[in-house]
């Protein structure tokens, strides 16, 4: 009864697991280049913080400082416009980083225009590079996204003329470069002169050096801020094991542990996030992309994500200590923006240089980081030394089969025992049908005779099922995988095998169906059908279940796999089927040695007592005839 209930174990926590994948998990068929911009809107009016020290309602946006005297806020760009007739709406410095290009707007000194240079939208030749910054943008050219930096008066205070979206900047110099900053100037009617300096680093950080001298006959208090807004909730993946909007890390004090706050998009619509933390940082992150705001990690700012409804714009912003500039004097502050590709190593490197808690906390490895990292860090190491992600994962599996392979090697060894008793195990069935008791007592007994314990062939699955998981999330969520080609005609681990049975992997003149359409449930690439054959051969490996339902369960099993995983990533299913080979390679050789290879078929097993003493008889006659001859 014990393998009964085992296999029946078996293929509940298999198909659990799949189904799981695919209506709670698995992706629907996502495009083949996810995009940082977003979808068209108006213009958004770049805004500052409140008051500081008094929290704003929840949900409520931050306020707007007012226009500067004599100053007619622009009429929006027609709907029509594309994104570089916007970029040419406003003077601006160009920003020619070594990994990033794009540029600053002189209007307002707006960061909204940044390209990557090294990824694009797709695996195609001529695909266009991401935009990860937008300006005020209509059409294709994708919605606002864009930072902002500023000062921020004191409730009650006289009031003083700030620089806002409207305010026209002095530039030194340009273009923006590594090694090459640019210090943007702007004086008010009251002597007040403000300085804003920008550099950029060989990588996805911006560093904007603030500062603001008195040379009027008041001191004045200010409070330095950074605020990202965002226009429309982007059209994310929807996945549950991936956290796309804002997402911060908190300390509440300096003594304090950091703790990271992911809310939702939702959750800023309804309420809102007002706190005060010491360093830290906060944005918002997709797939691949994050935009995070980084205060001076030695004080204390308020944080806050809010929502301004007539828009539809998301803000996250942290306004910092109030500075008081007396007659003469000067204060400064510092603020980082980083606008890029969520590169493990690279956020690392941030966080330790930077002294910023946990920034790699943006790609989400999950709640099983401590095992899904190291496979992240391997695959890595691996792709150092032979150049391609594909054969990465091959030598990775190898790695994990060797690890695993006491146990695996335990476990082989107890179906190899099973298979060769089978004919015993159907003869018990057989006799005590009728007394599942006496069955169950005398299967314990073969058991403990040969030394076999029958839950030891599920472990295979079981220990699968880790990996498989850490595995998945690696290909999913570490950018290093997008687009990363492995042979032939799979150009992208990250994405499903592109091929299709429908059109014979392309020798029929049709494409394959497209995505969202319902044909695309079968349309099964050549990689999952490899990967169900070894699937069938490993099943044929394995002891036959007793039970003829069982036996036709385990028959569709890698049928079911394979339409299941087709639409998985490819990086996943050639891992699988690799592993499927290994495992019969494994199984077969501990079969063979055991002597389970070649043992009496199924059918040479008795149906019934009758026919099993008939047998005897016949047996016991033929060597009394052997010995009489």
């Amino acid at each position: 009864m014990g393998d009964q209930k085992n296999l029946i174990l078996a293929i509940v926590l298999s198909v659990a697991i799949i189904l799981a994948f695919q209506l709670v998990i698995a992706p629907p068929q996502r495009p083949a280049a996810p995009q940082a911009t977003t979808q068209p809107a108006g213009p958004a009016t770049p805004g500052t913080p409140g008051t500081p020290g008094a929290a704003p309602p929840a949900a409520s946006p931050p306020g707007t400082p007012p226009a500067t005297p004599g100053t007619v806020p622009p009429a929006a760009p027609p709907k029509a416009a594309s994104r570089e007739d916007i970029l040419k709406a406003a003077p601006r410095v160009p920003i020619e980083g070594k990994r990033v290009s794009g540029s600053i707007s002189l209007k307002g000194g707006v960061l909204d225009d940044v390209t990557l240079r090294d990824y694009r939208e797709s695996v195609r030749k001529n695909a266009a590079n991401i935009h990860i910054l937008n300006p005020a943008a209509a059409g294709k050219a994708g919605k606002a996204y864009y930072v902002v930096f500023g000062w921020q008066p004191v409730a009650g205070a006289k009031p003083v003329t700030l620089p806002d979206d409207n305010t026209l900047w002095q530039a030194d110099g340009g273009p923006l470069a590594p090694g090459k900053p640019v210090t943007l100037t702007w004086t008010n009617p009251q002597g007040l002169k403000f300085v804003r300096r920008f550099e950029i680093d060989n990588d996805f950080l911006v560093t904007v050096h603030e500062s603001v001298e008195n040379g009027g006959g008041e001191p004045v208090q200010l409070a330095p801020y950074s605020l990202a807004k965002l226009v429309g909730e982007p059209k994310g993946l929807g996945f549950f094991i991936l956290h796309e909007g804002p997402i911060a890390v908190f300390r509440k004090t300096a003594d304090d542990g950091a703790v990271i706050n992911d809310p939702s998009y939702e959750n800023v619509r309804d309420k809102g996030i007002d706190q005060t933390s010491y360093g830290g940082w906060l944005g918002f992150t997709d797939h691949y992309w994050l935009v995070a705001l980084i205060p001076q990690q030695d004080k204390s700012q308020r944080v806050a994500y809010s929502y301004e409804k007539p828009t539809d714009t998301y803000n996250a912003f942290y306004l910092g200590e109030m500075r008081t500039v007396a007659p003469g004097g000067k204060a400064e502050a510092t603020h980082r923006v980083f606008a890029g590709a969520k590169e493990v190593d690279l956020l690392r490197r941030y966080g330790e240089e930077l002294k910023v808690e946990k920034l790699d906390w943006a790609i989400d490895f999950g709640w099983f980081w401590f095992f899904t990292k190291p496979f992240l860090f391997a695959l890595k190491w691996i792709y150092g030394l032979v150049g391609n992600f594909g054969i990465a994962i091959l030598i990775l599996t190898i790695i994990v089969k060797l690890v695993f392979f006491p146990l695996a090697n335990k476990s082989y060894k107890s179906m190899s025992q099973m298979k060769k008793l089978s004919p015993e195990i159907q003869r018990l069935r057989e006799r005590y049908a009728q007394d599942k008791a006496t069955l169950n007592q005398e299967m314990m007994k073969l058991y403990k005779k040969e030394r076999i314990n029958p839950a030891a062939g599920c472990l295979p699955i079981l220990l699968q099922i880790p990996v498989f998981f850490a595995l998945y999330k690696v290909l999913f969520v570490a950018i290093e995988m997008r687009h990363a080609p492995f042979f032939g005609w799979i150009q992208d681990l990250s994405a499903p095998d592109p091929t299709s049975i429908l059109n014979l992997f392309g020798l029929l003149p049709w494409p394959a169906p497209d995505p969202s359409s319902m044909l695309h449930f079968i349309s099964i690439g050549i990689w999952p059908l490899i990967m169900g054959a070894t699937m069938w051969l490993q099943h044929k490996l394995n002891p036959a279940p007793p039970d003829p339902i069982q036996a036709k369960v385990f028959a569709w099993m890698p049928v079911i796999f394979t339409i299941m995983l087709a639409s998985f990533p490819a990086g996943l299913v050639i891992y699988w089927a690799w592993n499927n080979v290994l495992s019969i390679g494994q199984q077969w050789l501990i079969m063979k040695r055991s002597g389970a290879i070649g043992a009496p078929p199924p059918s040479t097993v008795p149906r019934n007592i009758k026919e099993l003493e008939a047998r005897k008889a016949a047996k016991a006659a033929a060597a009394k005839d052997k010995a009489g001859g």
